[in-house]
């Protein structure tokens, strides 16, 4: 299997897996994509149907590493990423309502849907640095969730460097003491004055200045990272399978920011898992939902809300989307993403779009819709969920299709957004005990503002103090 730039296209040196896994963005500025879609027969799908879900997920990331690391060795790594997560079948399907399910994905360490995937990238850092010898620096952006998930993955890996960016202010208590907290010496967090999309127009800024690129060894975790996505696909086809498939279809609801998560699921479908429909869910900051609607990608300012990581206007995995939707031409996504870049808005096709919509459907629900949708589901159905969890269940039940089960991606674990929680249910969620002490630990980090250089510089000092 080999990889190509959304900017670029595939030449006779294309990079492999490992490759892509370490470079993270392409040279030119664009996100890999594998050069073509595996696929997935209907007979192989009725085989994994018993596979435990690691086992599972090695045979679906093993069709993106090909000539790169082999099943066996993906095996391994599988069933060591998800063996301590506090559920055995890792991640269970629950049914709210009537064909209207729940499939939690935050059962790992850092009680988010992003340990899924961070669990395994740091293991494949570790096992591509090491065959290589050689040392990487991880930078990321997140708004909330990416960086805890990171830093648990990859705290006192020896190979690794990590510096997490979040916006200050602007994650939850819980969000932020899970990365903050963490004392590693290969750690370092930084608070930076502005929102998400401010950390990650950074991180992008350092990705693009070779010089320092090649300086650091700088590679990324945000799911720019096509590892990431190869990473996410496995608990799609999980629950369609346990709801029928390939024999029945299924349709998705995802609460959406960076359109990662979402993505994952188109793949699948790309794949020849038997989805119907990919529902996004948008809080206020509803770019994503404004594109699917009314085909209008333009960027507003990013307001504060419920669901803190959704909280985005620039969703980079658009992109990904983007160049599929334009047949692959690479020419023309790199005009769009420039112009969108430079305007604000970007210019899709409305033959593009409407090939989009064909698959997608939008919903926006603002902080009291939010609210709302967490009271119902907990009053009719005694199903707690946080924010972003209950955003996608709702969205979910707006758009189910009788005879078609639909699914929720819950995202995060209550306890991670107490405050909401309670204030919408009455309900006080509890922290899991491996984080009970959790605002009793002391936290370490730094606050900078949005100047590139100093951001460089302390990039530099981590990777020297350590």
């Amino acid at each position: 299997m080999r990889y190509r730039s959304t900017r670029g296209e595939l030449t006779a040196d294309a990079p492999n897996f490992s490759d892509i896994l370490l470079a993270g963005l392409a040279g030119d500025g664009g996100l890999y994509m594998p050069e073509s879609w595996p696929k997935i027969s209907p007979q192989t799908l009725r085989e994994w149907r018993t596979l435990s879900y690691p086992d599972l997920a090695a045979e679906v990331i093993a069709l993106f590493t090909e000539g790169a690391i082999d099943v066996d060795t993906l095996r391994d790594m599988t069933r060591d990423a998800y063996a301590d997560f506090d559920h055995a079948a890792v991640v269970p399907l629950v049914e709210v309502e009537q064909d209207l399910y729940s499939l939690e994905l935050f059962h790992g360490p850092t009680l988010a849907f992003k340990d899924m995937a961070m669990q395994m990238l740091g293991r494949l850092f570790d096992h591509v640095l090491t065959q290589r010898n050689r040392h990487a620096t991880i930078v990321g952006a997140t708004s909330g969730d990416t960086g805890s998930a990171a830093i648990e993955a990859c705290r006192g890996r020896e190979r690794l460097s990590v510096v997490i960016l979040h916006p200050k202010g602007r994650t939850s208590d819980v969000q932020r003491r899970q990365m903050t907290t963490v004392q590693d010496d290969n750690i370092l967090n930084i608070a930076v004055e502005g929102d998400f999309d401010t950390c990650q127009d950074l991180v992008k800024a350092m990705f693009a200045d070779h010089t320092f690129r090649d300086e650091v060894s700088l590679s990324a975790v945000n799911s720019i990272n096509w590892a990431r996505i190869a990473a996410q696909i496995p608990y799609y086809v999980r629950a369609a399978l346990a709801l029928g498939a390939p024999d029945r279809e299924v349709s998705f609801s995802v609460p959406t920011g960076n359109f990662g998560n979402v993505l994952a699921a188109w793949a699948a479908k790309q794949m020849g898992l038997p989805i119907k429909k990919l529902c996004i869910g948008s809080n206020r900051n509803d770019i994503l939902t404004r594109f699917v609607i009314d085909n209008d990608m333009s960027v507003r300012t990013v307001e504060p809300s419920l669901s803190p990581s959704m909280d985005i206007q620039v969703s980079s995995n658009f992109e990904r989307l983007l160049f599929e939707l334009l047949d692959r031409n690479s020419t023309r996504c790199a005009a769009i993403m420039r112009e969108f870049r430079e305007t604000g808005r970007m210019a899709v096709p409305h033959d593009a779009w409407t090939r989009m919509k064909e698959v997608f459907e939008g919903m926006t629900l603002t902080d009291e819709q939010t609210s709302e949708a967490m009271r119902l589901f907990y009053n009719e159905s005694l199903y707690l969920a946080d924010p972003h969890s209950a955003i996608g269940l709702a969205v979910g039940k707006r758009f189910q299709e009788p005879g078609i089960p639909m699914v929720a991606a819950a995202t995060a674990h209550p306890a991670k957004f107490p405050d909401a929680v309670i204030a919408a249910t009455g309900i006080h969620p509890k922290l899991p005990p491996h984080l009970s002490d959790l605002f009793e630990r002391t936290e370490r980090y730094e606050c900078m503002d949005s100047q590139i250089a100093g951001l460089q510089d302390a990039v530099r000092a981590h990777i020297k103090r350590g």
